[in-house]
């Protein structure tokens, strides 16, 4: 049950990450990096891991496209 809400949470997060991708709009990324990280903790207590990789990959995503624009843009 936990790999299910934490593969919920890294689908909306990721959702969430490609409007953070839009020019300017890069802040929503510092709102998305907690969330995935709650998802990824309920992927970490589940019996399966597929959930908390897939929200550390929606982080890396959302840390690269800070990284890119400097914390901001």
């Amino acid at each position: 049950m936990a790999n299910i809400i934490s593969i919920l949470i890294g689908i909306i997060t990721l959702i969430l990450a490609f409007v953070g991708l839009v020019p300017l709009l890069g802040w929503t990324n510092w709102l998305i990096l907690p969330i995935a990280g709650i998802g990824a903790l309920f992927g970490l207590v589940s019996k399966s891991s597929s959930g908390m990789y897939f929200c550390l990959i929606v982080m890396a995503i959302c840390a690269l496209r800070l990284f890119i624009g400097g914390g901001i843009i």
